[in-house]
């Protein structure tokens, strides 16, 4: 098992495709053909987790969050992302972190505090916009369908809950080759006529070099022609937040003493209680205030996230109660999602859960 291996199979979870761009993901440090001994799974990446991968026989650290954030001039040891980084290169660790590309994962961040909070009928609060391609080509009539089968295999034609989607038009193209062609159907030199079906095929947009890959190895033309746009269409599994609902309404303060026993907090700042009954319900992970105009527009009743500023609470105006449990506390879940899925897909190896409580926050 090399580092790879580890990342190929944490990408299938949440693509670095879908991280914000102003994140910093995937491997941080290390090389991606080492050898791996074991994998420490860590919301943070510091100086004593790297301690405990080292204790544990961990050579690859899988963080939520990146160690670098933004360029590193130096690496002398003055600050603790440099230790982390110079500690880790010295005893051989890799670091990989995925953060935002977890937060708009279908089954990610936000959908791990809807499980925790026992949520139903899930949707997402803010579709990321152009994560949807269509590749537009033209196939000889009798390669149609092979070339269409090999492009459904590696994951084009998905629509939402729909599968193997396409559009095809059948038409007569033409071409001809000059001197340096070696056409497969015609001869060079001559203009050659061929009855063509134009298939039409959407995919996710991390798929777009497995799609091209797939396109040319499959279609029977020297030349490929072919065009891909980028679509408007919402994607429904892609997103920062999600929203649910509880099977039956319950009080304002029932529901503060569930986050704060659900989600182990000990204080919830929140804004105003209304009186209303609590039903449908947003939830992100960290820092959430961008999203609270998005969550009144859903028209829940509450909205569960961290870091809001003080005016950020007067949005509220009561129509919706907002209660900030904490960054570290509504994503402390992660790493156990991180590690069930990498238990489930790689049983037989040394996935390890980091006992390290990182959080720099502190109640007293």
């Amino acid at each position: 098992m090399i580092v790879q291996d580890i990342i190929s199979h944490i990408e299938e979870l949440c693509p670095i495709a879908y991280a914000e761009d102003f994140d910093n993901v995937g491997l941080l440090v290390g090389n991606n053909k080492q050898e791996v001994s074991g994998v420490l799974i860590s919301l943070d990446t510091l100086e004593n987790v790297v301690d405990e991968a080292i204790e544990k026989n961990c050579n690859m650290i899988v963080s939520f969050h990146p160690i670098i954030f933004s360029g590193l001039k130096k690496i002398t040891g003055k600050t603790y992302v440099e230790r982390v980084v110079l500690k880790a290169i010295k005893h051989d660790i890799a670091i990989y972190a995925m953060h935002t590309a977890l937060d708009n994962s279908w089954n990610g961040v936000s959908d791990r505090i809807c499980y925790e909070l026992g949520l139903t009928d899930k949707s997402i609060l803010i579709p990321q916009k152009g994560t949807i391609k269509k590749l537009v080509t033209f196939v000889p009539k009798k390669n149609a369908e092979a070339v269409r089968n090999a492009l459904f295999a590696v994951g084009a034609g998905s629509i939402g809950n729909y599968e193997n989607c396409s559009f095809n038009v059948e038409g007569l193209g033409s071409f001809q080759g000059n001197e340096a062609s070696n056409p497969t159907i015609g001869k060079k030199g001559e203009t050659h006529f061929e009855e063509e079906i134009q298939l039409g095929i959407t995919f996710a947009k991390h798929l777009e070099g497995k799609i091209i890959k797939t396109l040319h190895e499959t279609h029977p033309y020297e030349e490929v022609a072919y065009e891909i746009t980028t679509l408007e269409n919402t994607n429904q599994h892609i997103g920062m937040g999600m929203i649910g609902t509880f099977k039956k309404p319950i009080s304002e303060m029932h529901f503060i003493t569930l986050l704060k026993t659900k989600m182990q907090v000990p204080v919830i700042r929140h804004s105003e209680l209304s009186g209303k009954m609590i039903h449908k319900i947003a939830v992100l992970g960290g820092s959430g205030s961008f999203a609270i105009e998005n969550a009144k527009r859903a028209g829940v009743d509450a909205y569960v996230t961290a870091d809001l500023k003080y005016h950020d609470f007067y949005k509220a105006e009561n129509t919706i109660l907002l209660a900030d449990i904490g960054h570290y506390e509504s994503e402390q879940y992660t790493k156990n999602l991180l590690f069930e899925y990498l238990t489930k897909k790689i049983p037989n190896f040394a996935i390890i859960l980091s006992a390290e409580n990182t959080n720099p926050i502190k109640y007293s």
